[in-house]
C-alpha cells in the first residue's frame, strides 16, 4: 500500500497557479483566435485602431467603475471611508490577478489592510462575508435578467443555453431563499448552522480543537451580524453593486462599438453577464482565458465581425483586467502612506508578506469572536 505524499500548502498554490496561468495562455493564444475564426494579427489591427484619447476616457470610465464599488465596501464596514475603500479594491484587486491563490490571497490582502487600520477581526470577517453574499447574488443574477431580456426581444437561443438559464434560476433562488431564510428566521440559521457544522466543522476543529463554540454557534451568531449591517447599510451596498455593473456594462458597449461591432444592447448585455460569471470561475487566475474566449464565441455565435468582438472583448479584459496590475502597485503605495492603527487584538501588524489565504473556516470563527472593549473606528 503507498502511502500518499502531502504536498506543503505554498507548493501546492504555486503548482495550481502555474497550471492556471498555462490555461490562461492556451486559450488566449490559440484558443480566442482558433474559436473566433480569427486571427492575432488581425486582432491586433483593430485593437491599434482605437484612437488613444478614447482608450484614456474609456480607461477612466473604468475607474469610475470602481469608485462606485466603494460603496459596497463602506455599506458593510462601519467607519471605512469611500478613499480606504478604493485602496482595498485595487490592492485586493491585484493581488487576487497576480499572485498564487488568486481570490484567497487577495482576500488575505483585504484582510490585513482592514486591521492595519484598526478594525476588529469580528467587523472585518463579517465585512467579507457580506460582500461576499452580495458578489454572488449579483452575479448570478445577471446572467437570468439577459436570458429574459432576449426571450422578451424575441432571440432564439439554443435549448442547452435555456437549460443553463433555468438552472441558474434554480441555483439563484436557491441562495436567494437561504439567505433570506437565515436572516428572517432563527429556526432556518440554526438548521443552517447545523449543515455547515457537518460540512466544515472539522476542519476548524481540526485548526483550533480547543475552541468552544460550534459552527452551529458561529452561523447563528454571525445571523446578529449580518442583520444589524444589512440594517444599516443594505441599499449602499446594493447601489455599489448596480453602479459597478452598470458602468462596467457601457465600458463593455463602449468598447464593442469602438471596434465595430454593432449588435443590439439586449445582445451585448447577455455576453457581458456571461463574461462576469465566468471571470469567478477559479480555473484561471481571475477566469483569464476562459472568460474571453466563450464571450468572443458568444458574440461571434450571435453575428459579430471575428476580429471586432475579439478585439473588443481583449481591449475589455485590458482596460479591467491587466490595468488592475498597476493600479494596484499605487494602492499598494497609498496603504504603505497610510496611517496605520493598532488593531484591537494583540498581533504583529499585517502586511502582505504574512497574509494568507483565509478560507471559509477562518472567517467563520473570526466574525463569530467575542466582541472587544474597543469600538471600530470611525
Amino acid at each position: 500500500m503507498r502511502v500518499p505524499v502531502a504536498v506543503p500548502t505554498h507548493r501546492r498554490q504555486l503548482l495550481q497557479f502555474g497550471l492556471g496561468m498555462t490555461l490562461a495562455v492556451v486559450l488566449l493564444a490559440w484558443g480566442l483566435p482558433y474559436f473566433a475564426k480569427t486571427s492575432w494579427a488581425d486582432i491586433w489591427t483593430v485593437i491599434r485602431s482605437v484612437p488613444p484619447q478614447v482608450a484614456i476616457g474609456l480607461q477612466a470610465l473604468m475607474l469610475l467603475g470602481l469608485y462606485s464599488y466603494t460603496f459596497t465596501f463602506t455599506g458593510s464596514l462601519r467607519g471605512l471611508s469611500h478613499g480606504k475603500a478604493l485602496v482595498i479594491n485595487l490592492c485586493g484587486s491585484s493581488v487576487s490577478n497576480l499572485l498564487p491563490g488568486g481570490g484567497a490571497v487577495g482576500l488575505a490582502a483585504t484582510y490585513a489592510i482592514c486591521r492595519s487600520w484598526g478594525f476588529s477581526r469580528r467587523a472585518t470577517s463579517t465585512s467579507a462575508i457580506v460582500t461576499g453574499v452580495w458578489n454572488v447574488l449579483a452575479r448570478i443574477a445577471l446572467p437570468v435578467v439577459a436570458i429574459l431580456l432576449l426571450m422578451a426581444g424575441g432571440v432564439t437561443l439554443p435549448r442547452a443555453l435555456i437549460d443553463l438559464a433555468i438552472a441558474g434560476s434554480v441555483t439563484g433562488l436557491g441562495i436567494i431563499a437561504a439567505v433570506v431564510g437565515m436572516l428572517a428566521s432563527e429556526r432556518v440559521a440554526q438548521r443552517i448552522g447545523a449543515l455547515v457544522d457537518r460540512v466544515v466543522g472539522p476542519l476548524v476543529r481540526r485548526r483550533r480543537p480547543h475552541s468552544p463554540m460550534s459552527v452551529a454557534a458561529l452561523v447563528t451568531d454571525l445571523r446578529a451580524r449580518i442583520i444589524d449591517i444589512v440594517r444599516w447599510r443594505w441599499w449602499s451596498m446594493t447601489l455599489g453593486m448596480i453602479c459597478f455593473f452598470g458602468v462596467y456594462y457601457l465600458l463593455f458597449v463602449l468598447v464593442m462599438r469602438q471596434t465595430g461591432v454593432g449588435l443590439a444592447l439586449n445582445l451585448l448585455f447577455a455576453a457581458y453577464a456571461i463574461g462576469r460569471l465566468l471571470s469567478a470561475v477559479g480555473i484561471t487566475p481571475g477566469g483569464v482565458g476562459v472568460t474571453e474566449a466563450t464571450t468572443t464565441i458568444v458574440l461571434v455565435g450571435w453575428g459579430a465581425h471575428p476580429a471586432a468582438a475579439s478585439a473588443g472583448v481583449v481591449l475589455f479584459s485590458i482596460l479591467t483586467h491587466l490595468m488592475e496590475v498597476p493600479l494596484g502597485g499605487l494602492g499598494w503605495l497609498l496603504w504603505s502612506l497610510s496611517t496605520k492603527v493598532e488593531p484591537p487584538e494583540e498581533g504583529a501588524e499585517p502586511t502582505l508578506a504574512a497574509a494568507r489565504p483565509v478560507s471559509v473556516p477562518d472567517l467563520l470563527r473570526d466574525a463569530g469572536a467575542a466582541p472587544r472593549a474597543e469600538d471600530d473606528p470611525g
